[in-house]
């Protein structure tokens, strides 16, 4: 079973479950963003870990999402991290 999830042509990686529930992004082969929630608190950077914060919000999941906002937020990471792949 795979644990990648693909958003409008963007490849999420799930490289941790829970505690915290993060994601390398990659467009292609290249990886251009970096998802993690931990204690409550979800930001997406790019191009990888470390880098601009472009997306950030307050979760009801700690270490990982409760599944009702699961989509939201990923979704709206993602449309964040294309804005800033667009910009460059």
């Amino acid at each position: 079973m795979s644990n990648n999830i693909t958003i409008n042509g963007y490849t999420l990686i799930k490289t941790c479950g829970a505690c915290p529930e993060q994601y390398d992004v990659c467009l292609g082969v290249k990886q251009v963003g970096y998802l993690r929630l931990r204690h409550g608190y979800f930001r997406a950077e790019c191009p990888d870990c470390g880098g601009k914060t472009v997306y950030e919000s307050s979760t009801n999941g700690d270490g990982a999402f409760d599944d009702e906002e699961r989509d939201m937020e990923l979704g709206a990471a993602i449309e964040a991290i294309d804005k800033w792949v667009k910009s460059r």
